[in-house]
C-alpha cells in the first residue's frame, strides 16, 4: 500500500552524529518535528534549532515551504534563523577583523535565503552594513562580501532602494570611480547601481550624474569580462529610465565617442563567445537607438512647416535643378508651379500639386522625408540615377521614388520593430547595426535602390506596386535572417537574392506542399504512422533527459542566475536545481531538487502561469508571457515556473495530441470524463477535458509530446496541419506539453530535414525527407 501523500520519508544529519531516517507528517507543526529530532539527539532548547536542506542553496524549513520536501530529500539540523542572524549581527560589529570577515562571509553566503535575511534585517543589520561601507576604508576582501551581503538581502525587497542614504551611494560611486580597485567590487558596485536606477527619479538623477558616461566607456574598454558586463547593464539601466529628450542627448554623446564601432571590434568580434547577458543588453542598446526614430516616424508632415517645405523642395531641386539652369523661382507663379508639379510627378509623388499630402499618414510620416533627403544628399549619384531613370521610362513602368521610399520606410520600420517596446528576454540583435553611425539611414539607401533592381527585375508596372514591395519585404527579411555583419555584406547578400531566387524559393516550397498532399505519400505516411510515433517518442524522452538550461527572471530586473531541469533515465523524476555560468550539462546528481513525475497535474501556459501574475502590470511583456509556462504538481498544487529560452521550445500546441490518445485502447475517446482505464508505460490514465477530448495523461510521459516544432517535419510525415490541430483549451499533461521547453538547448533548432538518430528507423522515412 502506497505511503499517504502527506507523509515523506527523509533523512536528518548533523556533524558528529548518525543521521536520522524519519517518515515527516507534513500535517504535524514544524516545532513538533523539530522536538522529536533534538530529543532523538539529547539536544536541549529546540527552538534554538531549525532544519535546512543539505545541498543546494540550504534553504531554510519553514511552514511556508515545507510542503516542498520530497522522498529521499536529505536535511541537516542547524541553528536556528534568529539565533544565526543574532551571532552574525554582533559578530560583524566586532573588533577582530578575521571574525568581522568571517561573519561577514557567512552573512554573505545566508543572505540569499528569504527566512534569514528577514530575522537579519528585524535586527536593524542593514544598518551596520551601511556603516561599514559609509566608514571603512578597506577595499579588500572584506568589502566585497560586505557589498555582495547589501545586494542579498536587498533582492528579497524588504527595503526600499529609496532608503539609502546619500553617503552609502556616494562612496559605492567612489568606487566605480578609482582606478586602483579590485574588479569584484567595481563589478558589484555596478550591480547595485544598475538596481537602484530604475527604482526612482531622484536615484537615476544623482546616479546619472556621479557616475559619467564617459567612466562607463572606460570599463567597457578593460579585458575583465564580467566587468565589461556590468558596466554595459549600468549604461542600459541608465538608458531605459531616462525621459526621451535625455535619451537621445545620451545617445548622440555615446555616437560621438563611437561606442559602436567600439562593440562591433571589441565585444562583438571579441576572441571570447558573446554571452546571453551581452547578447541581450546589445538587442536593447540596438532597440532604444533605432526608436529614436519613433517621434519623427509618429509625426505627419506640417504644409505650413517652413523647414519641412525646403526639405521637400530640395529633393526636387537636387533632381532636377543643374547649375546651369535658372531656377524655377524665375518663372512667373503660374509657371513656376506647373513646373513644380511636373517634377514632384516625375518624383513619385501621388499628389503631385501638393506632395506634402502623401507624407501626412504616420507611420511612416517625416522619417519617410528624412529618409529621402538623405539617400539624395549622401549618394547624389544613385539618386539621380533612380529619378531620371524612371522620367524616361513610359507612365505605366516607371517606378515612384517617393511612393516607394513611403511605403519601404513603413516596411522597415515594421521589421526593425520601431517604435516596440524592449523585450525583457530577447537577445536577437544585427551585428551590422554596431558597424554604422547611421544605420537605419543606410540600410533604406541600399534598400531603395533594391527597390528600383526588383522593380526592372519583374518589369512591373503601378498596378504591381505592392507585388513588388511584397517582394522587397522578403528579399529584407530572408537577407537579415543570415545576420550579416556588415552593411557592404547585407548589400551583396540581398542583391544576389534577386526575383529569379525568390520565385525559385517559393516554387521550392509550394512544391513541398504539393508532394505532402499526393496520394501516394498519404498511404505511405498511414503505414509508416506508428514507427514514426514511436521515433518521435524516443527522440523526445532523450532530449528530456538531456534536459535545458534556463534563466532566472525577476519583476525587477534581469538576472544572471541560471538552473537546469532534466528527467531522469528510468524517465520517472524530474531533477532541477541551480548552476554556474558555463555550466551546460550537469550530472544529474549536481540537481537537488526533485519532482516525481506522478505528482505532475497539469500545465499552466502564458497569463494563467503564477510566476507572470506575480509581476506587477507596467512590467507585463509579451514576450514573457509567450515564453512562460509552469507545472502543477502534488495535492497541494505547488507550481514549478519556467521561462523557456526561445519561443520554439515552448510551443505548446500542436495535432501530436490526437496520436496520443490514437494509441490508448480507447482509440481517444475516453467516456466520460476520468472514466478511461487505459494505462500508458508509465502508468495513469488519460481523460477527458472540458468541452471534448483534451488529451492529457495524470502523471507521465505519453508518448507523443511536442518536443520538436509542429511545422517541422514530424508534422508533414504525420500530415497534420494548423487546419487539423487538436483541441487544447483544457488541462494538458505537463510532461507532454512542457516537456519541449527541456529539449532541445537554447541554440539547438532540429532541421526539419533531419532526422533523428534511431537504430530502427525505416528506410522508407527518408522519401518522406
Amino acid at each position: 500500500m502506497p505511503p499517504p501523500k502527506d507523509v515523506v520519508k527523509i533523512a536528518i544529519q548533523m556533524v558528529g552524529a548518525i543521521p536520522q531516517l524519519i517518515e515527516l507528517q507534513q500535517t504535524k507543526p514544524l516545532a513538533s518535528v523539530l522536538k522529536d529530532v533534538c530529543d532523538a539527539w539529547s539536544l536541549p532548547n529546540a527552538e534554538r534549532y531549525a532544519l535546512q536542506y543539505a545541498d543546494g542553496r540550504q534553504t531554510y524549513i519553514t511552514e511556508s515551504n515545507r510542503g516542498e520536501i520530497k522522498n529521499g530529500s536529505i536535511l541537516q539540523l542547524t541553528t536556528s534563523p534568529d539565533q544565526e542572524a543574532e551571532r552574525l549581527y554582533s559578530g560583524i560589529q566586532s573588533n577582530n577583523l578575521d571574525v568581522k570577515t568571517d561573519s561577514l562571509k557567512k552573512l554573505a553566503s545566508l543572505s540569499q535565503d528569504v527566512t534569514f535575511a528577514q530575522e537579519f534585517i528585524n535586527r536593524n543589520g542593514l544598518k551596520q552594513i551601511f556603516s561599514i561601507v559609509e566608514e571603512g576604508n578597506d577595499t579588500g576582501e572584506m568589502l566585497v562580501h560586505t557589498l555582495k551581503a547589501f545586494m542579498e538581502l536587498m533582492e528579497h525587497d524588504f527595503v526600499s532602494w529609496e532608503t539609502l542614504s546619500a553617503a552609502f551611494i556616494k562612496k559605492v560611486v567612489s568606487y566605480i570611480n578609482m582606478n586602483a580597485v579590485d574588479a569584484s567590487i567595481q563589478q558589484l558596485s555596478l550591480s547595485i547601481l544598475e538596481n537602484m536606477v530604475p527604482t526612482s527619479r531622484l536615484l537615476f538623477e544623482l546616479v546619472k550624474k556621479e557616475v559619467t558616461l564617459d567612466r562607463l566607456l572606460t570599463h567597457l574598454q578593460v579585458t575583465d569580462a564580467q566587468l565589461q558586463l556590468k558596466a554595459m547593464a549600468l549604461l542600459i539601466a541608465l538608458l531605459l529610465a531616462a525621459t526621451d529628450a535625455e535619451r537621445r542627448d545620451m545617445m548622440d554623446y555615446l555616437r560621438e565617442k563611437n561606442i559602436r564601432q567600439f562593440i562591433h571590434k571589441n565585444i562583438i568580434h571579441s576572441s571570447e563567445p558573446l554571452g546571453d547577458e551581452m547578447a541581450h543588453y546589445l538587442y536593447v542598446l540596438q532597440s532604444v537607438s533605432l526608436n529614436l526614430c519613433e517621434r519623427r516616424m509618429r509625426t505627419s508632415m506640417d504644409p505650413y512647416s517652413q523647414e519641412q517645405r525646403e526639405l521637400l523642395q530640395s529633393l526636387r531641386q537636387t533632381a532636377f535643378e543643374s547649375e546651369g539652369e535658372a531656377p524655377a523661382s524665375n518663372f512667373s507663379t503660374e509657371r513656376r508651379r506647373s513646373l513644380c508639379a511636373k517634377e514632384f510627378r516625375k518624383l513619385g509623388f501621388m499628389n503631385n500639386s501638393n506632395p506634402a499630402e502623401d507624407l501626412r499618414h504616420a507611420p511612416p510620416g517625416l522619417l519617410a522625408l528624412d529618409n529621402m533627403v538623405y539617400f539624395s544628399r549622401h549618394t547624389p549619384n544613385a539618386y539621380s540615377r533612380f529619378v531620371l531613370e524612371n522620367s524616361s521610362r513610359e507612365d505605366k513602368h516607371e517606378c515612384p521614388f517617393a511612393r516607394s521610399s513611403i511605403q519601404l520606410t513603413l516596411i522597415l520600420c515594421e521589421i526593425l520593430h520601431v517604435g516596440e517596446p524592449c523585450s525583457e528576454v530577447a537577445q536577437a540583435f544585427y551585428p551590422m547595426f554596431f558597424g554604422q553611425d547611421h544605420f537605419f539611414e543606410e540600410l533604406f539607401c541600399i534598400c531603395i535602390q533594391l527597390v528600383n533592381k526588383t522593380w526592372k527585375e519583374m518589369r512591373a508596372t503601378q498596378e504591381d506596386f505592392d507585388k513588388v514591395l511584397q517582394v522587397v519585404r522578403e528579399q529584407i527579411t530572408r537577407t537579415l535572417s543570415l545576420k550579416p555583419t556588415s552593411l557592404e555584406l547585407f548589400k551583396t547578400r540581398v542583391n544576389a537574392l534577386n526575383y529569379s531566387e525568390i520565385l525559385k524559393l517559393r516554387q521550392t516550397e509550394r512544391l513541398h506542399q504539393e508532394e505532402t498532399l499526393a496520394v501516394p505519400v498519404l498511404e505511405l505516411r498511414e503505414r509508416l504512422k506508428p514507427e514514426l510515433l514511436e521515433l518521435i517518442r524516443q527522440q523526445r524522452l532523450l532530449h528530456l533527459c538531456e534536459g535545458t538550461l534556463f534563466r532566472k527572471i525577476s519583476s525587477r530586473r534581469r538576472q544572471d542566475k541560471l538552473w537546469y531541469c532534466r528527467l531522469s533515465p528510468n524517465h520517472k523524476v524530474l531533477h532541477y536545481g541551480d548552476v554556474e555560468e558555463g555550466v551546460h550539462s550537469p550530472p544529474i546528481e549536481s540537481l537537488p531538487e526533485k519532482i516525481p513525475v506522478a505528482d505532475m497535474k497539469m500545465l499552466l501556459v502564458g497569463k494563467e502561469c503564477p510566476h507572470t501574475k506575480e509581476k506587477s502590470s507596467g512590467k507585463q511583456n509579451k514576450d514573457v508571457l509567450e515564453l512562460a509556462f509552469s507545472i502543477v504538481y502534488d495535492v497541494e498544487e505547488y507550481c514549478l515556473s519556467f521561462v523557456a529560452p526561445t519561443r520554439y521550445e515552448v510551443s505548446s500546441k500542436g495535432p501530436l495530441g490526437r496520436q496520443a490518445a490514437a494509441s490508448c485502447p480507447c482509440q481517444g475517446t475516453g467516456g466520460r470524463e476520468g472514466s478511461c482505464a487505459c494505462v500508458c508505460p508509465w502508468g495513469g490514465s488519460h481523460s477527458e477535458g472540458r468541452g471534448g477530448w483534451q488529451g492529457w495523461h495524470q502523471g507521465h510521459l505519453c508518448s507523443a509530446s511536442p518536443v520538436l516544432p509542429l511545422d517541422g517535419w514530424a508534422e508533414r510525415a504525420l500530415g497534420q496541419g494548423d487546419d487539423k490541430r487538436a483541441n487544447t483549451d483544457g488541462p494538458r499533461c505537463p510532461a507532454v506539453h512542457g516537456a519541449q521547453a527541456a529539449a532541445p538547448r537554447p541554440g539547438e533548432h532540429q532541421h526539419p530535414r533531419h532526422t533523428p538518430s534511431h537504430p530502427k528507423a525505416p528506410q522508407q522515412l527518408k522519401l518522406l525527407l
